[in-house]
């Protein structure tokens, strides 16, 4: 399947929610089985304001899209209207890549649960895909099951892979991966870094020192800082990236598991909230179901679903 069909697929539950219950909104339905009254325009806009919420898309980013239909519901096509500014919201985060660097750092970084270990895997493939190679870092050295997971994903994606001992300092780990990456000339080392509380203080401040660490062997590392989000908690995952925001320099956003939920609205309110561009979805539990974010074809997959 292309992207595009790919994309499709993933946000279904997403479709169903949002978009299948909008065009429900117009035709005096409201989206529910059986017919009933056209509804006035504040009645529509109410019904629009709540299916916003309901699929996760945030006050700020809801607020602005109810606004702008309400000044522009005289033009017609309002289901154009609402998918133009939701493009509109989605790309104002837009991102800028880094500073040319062998090996480029890339950092990945979240609480536990939330598919960081595997997200580094199916980074590694997509990589690899396009051409580079990738050194793989496990630098969660608490977790026995996480390194093993991530050597039997650099395996599948002939990656190299560094580890230590288990309890060994995660900086030092990260020193010794790009200090090879940088020997061997690889294109990027990707780190999987311990899953943490955003709450941890400590555990936050760990972050930090491997950040400075990497960036005594290659100038500006790490170029990226990807936080990765479960989409299915919704706006709780918010927080955890605010805080994420404040004290690991995160850049991108990995949004994953959207082909479980129905609140792929969060997309938008990630967006809108917090000024961060989101770098990947997952969409799916296969090894190539990591997909590079385009915001375009992002809202083309909720607006045109398969059905």
């Amino acid at each position: 399947m292309s992207v595009l069909e790919r994309l499709r697929t993933g946000l279904r539950r997403s479709t169903d929610q949002l978009v299948g219950r909008f065009d429900g909104l117009w035709s005096g339905d409201g989206g529910q089985p059986g017919a009933s009254p056209a509804p006035t325009p504040a009645e529509t806009l109410e019904a629009l304001e709540e299916l916003l919420i309901e699929a996760d898309v945030g006050v700020a980013a809801t607020t602005r899209l109810v606004e702008a239909v309400r000044l522009r519901a005289d033009e017609g096509d309002v289901r154009a209207l609402v998918r133009e500014e939701l493009l509109a919201l989605l790309e104002t985060a837009d991102f800028e890549p880094p500073a040319e660097a062998t090996p480029r750092v890339v950092l990945v970084v979240g609480v536990n649960g939330t598919g960081k270990t595997t997200t580094v895997g199916r980074l590694a493939n997509l990589l690899t895909a396009q051409g580079q190679r990738p050194l793989i870092c496990a630098a969660d050295t608490f977790r026995a099951a996480a390194v093993e997971q991530l050597e039997v994903w650099a395996g599948r994606v002939n990656a190299d892979f560094i580890r230590a001992k288990p309890g060994a300092d995660p900086a030092a780990v990260v020193f010794d991966a790009v200090s090879s990456g940088q020997a061997k000339g690889r294109d990027v080392v990707l780190v999987d870094t311990a899953g943490r509380l955003h709450t941890r203080a400590n555990l936050m401040a760990e972050l930090n020192k491997i950040r400075r660490v990497a960036g005594r062997v290659v100038e500006g590392a790490p170029h990226e800082t990807l936080l990765v989000l479960d989409a299915t908690v919704g706006q709780n995952g918010l927080p955890q990236a605010r805080a994420f925001l404040q004290t690991a320099g995160v850049t991108g956003i990995v949004l994953t598991k959207l082909d479980g939920t129905a609140k792929g609205g969060i997309a938008v309110a990630i967006t809108a909230e917090l000024g961060v561009p989101i770098r990947y979805v997952g969409v799916g539990e296969q090894i190539d179901d990591l997909l590079p974010f385009s915001a375009k074809d992002y809202v083309d997959a909720l607006f045109e679903p398969v059905w």
